[in-house]
């Protein structure tokens, strides 16, 4: 499972906003939770990491992988 580092969500449309996105990189399986009070994202597949920061980024979001 991979855990991103999500900032900027402010409301449930901004959940889902990064959800969808996340959806639509390579490799993921299945977007397990988007939350904005956790602040962060997990993802289950192969994805590339960098993919899904790239993702949530252009949604207008700031995104890491969490270490």
């Amino acid at each position: 499972m991979i855990t991103l580092k999500v900032k900027g969500m402010t409301c449930g449309h901004c959940e889902m906003a990064v959800e969808q996105a996340i959806a639509k990189v390579p490799g993921v399986a299945r977007v397990v939770e988007v939350s904005r009070g956790r602040g962060r994202a997990l993802v289950e597949g192969t994805p590339d990491p960098a993919k899904l920061v790239e993702a949530v980024r252009d949604e207008g979001y700031d995104a890491e992988i969490a270490r």
